[in-house]
């Protein structure tokens, strides 16, 4: 983790990385308006928390947005926090506080986690059915995982699988994987206690993506980047998976490196 130190020890890079809790998914133009540093300056800086994984880039057409990643902040705070005196835990808690689910903006929803493991069998746990059920907690989705398929998922540990209209958009193995997402469904309404009404209405919104994409990230690792997109402004789903990716990504990480599963709540 010193990589994350260094990051963080610069005001100016401290100060980027307020921007992004304030608003993520900025461009380099924007992220440096109004600061009393060149263009260059912010660049250099950028790239330097971008090694420490403490903000990611994803490229829309020829332009590059910059995301916040909690992440690391929070292996620190959960992991090793007992190793340094109380000032630096203040300080660290502090900062895991400022940061803590900044990843969304306005229409899209991004994760970045690095993962001891390798790009085989990342994608087979995103994509095999069993490894599925175990860190989504006896749900989620089913396919062949070509392109144009429908993706089948399953809503409840006691439910059966179901079309949606979910259809597999992208699928490289070892290397990226995206789909359409499920609309509004009754099990959803349900659990959040929605009229039909609301369900009806929220059933106007425009269907989102998920995109997953895996990358080397040094000896015995992979980063995995998630995509989750075109949302409308205000969208009750992106509220909802910005708060559920987390949980469910948190618990294919723990799986993946130590063979065991966290409990996850039905």
């Amino acid at each position: 983790m010193d990589e994350v130190f260094k990051a963080l020890a610069d005001p100016s890079r401290r100060r980027l990385l307020d921007r992004l809790h304030g608003r993520s998914g900025q461009s380099l133009r924007e992220l440096g308006e109004g600061l009393e540093m060149s263009r260059q300056a912010v660049s250099k800086h950028l790239a330097v928390l971008e090694e420490a994984r403490l903000v990611t880039v994803v490229r829309r057409g020829r332009e590059k947005l910059h995301y916040l990643n909690p992440v690391p902040v929070n292996e620190i705070a959960e992991r090793w926090i007992g190793r340094y005196s109380r000032s630096h835990v203040r300080a660290l808690s502090a900062l895991k506080e400022t940061l803590e689910g900044a990843t969304m903006s306005a229409t899209e929803f991004v994760y970045v986690t690095v993962i001891r493991t390798t790009p085989e069998r990342l994608w087979e746990a995103l994509t095999s059915p069993e490894f599925i059920r175990r860190y989504h907690g006896n749900t989620g989705p089913e396919s062949d995982w070509e392109p144009g398929s429908a993706v089948r998922w399953k809503m409840s540990p006691d439910g059966e699988y179901a079309d949606h209209g979910q259809r597999v958009l992208e699928a490289e193995p070892g290397r990226k994987l995206a789909y359409t997402w499920h609309g509004y469904t009754p099990e959803i309404a349900a659990m959040f206690g929605w009229s039909d009404e609301k369900l009806a209405e929220l059933r106007r919104e425009r269907i989102s993506k998920v995109t997953f994409e895996i990358e080397p990230a040094g000896e015995g690792a992979v980063k995995l980047t998630v995509t989750h997109d075109d949302f409308e402004p205000g969208s009750e789903m992106l509220k909802g998976v910005s708060e559920g990716w987390p949980v469910i990504l948190s618990n294919l990480k723990t799986l993946l490196e130590t063979g065991e599963t966290l409990p996850l709540e039905s």
